[in-house]
């Protein structure tokens, strides 16, 4: 088959169409993940706003029975895996998990070192800054947002509280979301993508072979049969009409060769140009 034009011809574009076609894959399915997490993280830092402003009533009336049970009927909810308040000494105040309660958490730990890399810690984070993902004890992937409690006016100034208006942080709310539906959907859409990918490349490679065995292969077997049956016949018959440049090759192998069937017709003495000698 290589050895063929048919095969040289196919082989190269069959690669060709492949690799195209992977690099397509990658990158395209690269983009839809990274659009899919982006949505993902929105939509926790959307949960985190929603958990704020519940929870922001019962801290501006100190009400911690109301805020464990906020927190509470939050972390019952399909897909979330935890949820934490933390005050301003890094000590959980609040938890879904009671055992949590008052335990320190480490700064350097993933998820704080991004506010406490440094000395002076950062107060303001961007929404993607406010993302980790990490796996659980059970070998679950989880999306956390970490969202800082920021003092505002209306809470420095109520008569029950005690932080001063200088401060600015409170605290920080950790909520932690199952990924397993987001990798579901991706490997769902990876899976659409490779049977879409393969039926391209077979209708592709397929439609290629058509054409050029419409447009090339044929006119040229039927121009080699044509030669061929020239060679073992005694005569020149004309060639059949064939597409572009293969006509004009077919009609100049058919007066190369009707000349010289004109020429082996002359006789001799017109070959050897002079006349012939003829002795009585």
């Amino acid at each position: 088959m290589f050895d063929k034009i048919a095969g040289r011809a196919l082989v190269p574009v069959g690669i060709v169409v492949t690799g195209f076609l992977v690099v397509c894959f990658v990158l395209l399915y690269a983009a839809i993940k990274q659009v899919v997490i982006r949505d993902s993280i929105t939509q926790a830092n959307n949960l985190a706003g929603i958990v704020l402003k519940s929870t922001r009533y019962a801290m501006m009336k100190s009400d911690s029975e109301l805020n464990s049970a906020i927190i509470r009927n939050i972390s019952a909810q399909n897909g979330v895996q935890h949820v934490r308040i933390f005050n301003k000494r890094g000590v959980v105040a609040f938890s879904s998990k009671p055992e949590e309660v008052n335990r320190q958490v480490d700064k350097k730990a993933e998820g704080c070192v991004v506010c406490h890399e440094k000395a002076a810690p950062i107060a303001t984070l961007g929404t993607m800054q406010k993302a980790r993902t990490f796996k659980n004890a059970a070998g679950d992937e989880i999306l956390a947002i970490t969202a800082p409690i920021y003092n505002e006016p209306d809470c420095a100034n109520a008569a029950c509280h005690f932080h001063p208006a200088e401060q600015r942080v409170l605290g920080t709310l950790d909520i932690g979301l199952s990924q397993e539906a987001t990798l579901h959907s991706l490997a769902l859409i990876k899976m659409q993508m490779l049977i879409f990918s393969i039926l391209t490349l077979f209708l592709t490679i397929a439609g290629v072979i058509t054409l050029l065995k419409m447009i090339v292969l044929v006119p040229m077997r039927k121009l080699q049969e044509y030669t061929e049956s020239n060679e073992e016949g005694s005569g020149t018959t004309r060639p059949p009409r064939l597409p572009y440049e293969l006509d004009k090759i077919a009609q100049s192998y058919y007066f190369i060769r009707a000349k010289l069937s004109e020429i082996e017709k002359q006789p001799l003495n017109a070959k050897e140009g002079g006349p012939v000698c003829q002795h009585k």
